[in-house]
């Protein structure tokens, strides 16, 4: 199930799936608790079985430098980066905890601005931040239900979000990767396949940049 406030984006990443017909795009808020609610309400009246692999990858931008920033900008970005994975969590959690799901995965999308900062992003690297410290926390919580709980720290990806960065900008930022290139969609997508496969099955409360060595 893939999941957006903007149901054309679902749709979008559905259709970009192999056997997309066997896929489904749902509109939700996920800085909403209502709509988080009526989310997975629909879920199952749809399926026979609790999920058992979460992503939260939501995330918005509202950069400004301190001085600039606005409460509505600040809480925005929390709403969603933070708040949403909050929620999304805590039912997927309740539902996995509900039915005894013993293989559970959640793979919480945080950025290695997290962990170095940026400036005009207060409000960014302080949701991701959290993003961290609130995976570290729910998997200590459910270890005992067989339910497995990583980050992961996306450095300079090539997305739309980071297409808005000005060139040069991106003129000094590439010379602090180590590999010298921005990183790809596809190169984060194997680590997040990697943490929902039975081949990260001890790996829990774990942190992995997918960074090309950016401020490492």
């Amino acid at each position: 199930i893939a999941v957006d406030v903007n149901n054309e984006a679902a749709a979008s990443t559905v259709q970009s799936l192999p056997g997309s017909h066997e896929h489904q795009s749902m509109l939700a808020d996920v800085g909403s608790a209502e709509s988080v609610a009526a989310l997975f309400e629909a879920i199952r009246k749809q399926y026979t079985v609790p999920p058992s692999i979460v992503v939260n990858s939501a995330g918005i931008l509202r950069d400004a430098f301190l001085l600039d920033m606005t409460e509505a900008m600040f809480d925005d970005v929390i709403r969603i980066n933070l708040k949403g994975t909050f929620l999304i969590t805590q039912a997927a959690a309740r539902e996995m905890v509900t039915n005894k799901v013993k293989e559970g995965s959640i793979v919480n999308i945080s950025s290695i601005v997290a962990k170095s900062g940026n400036m005009g992003q207060g409000n960014y690297a302080a949701s991701k931040a959290g993003v961290v410290g609130f995976t570290k926390s729910i998997a200590r919580e459910l270890a005992s239900h067989g339910i497995r709980c990583n980050a992961i720290m996306p450095g300079f990806i090539e997305t739309p979000m980071t297409a808005s960065v000005p060139e040069k900008v991106m003129t000094k930022i590439l010379p602090r990767i180590p590999m010298r290139r921005m990183g790809t969609p596809e190169e984060v997508a194997e680590v997040v396949k990697f943490l929902c496969s039975p081949r990260s099955a001890y790996v829990t409360g774990s942190v992995l940049e997918v960074t090309g060595g950016l401020d490492m």
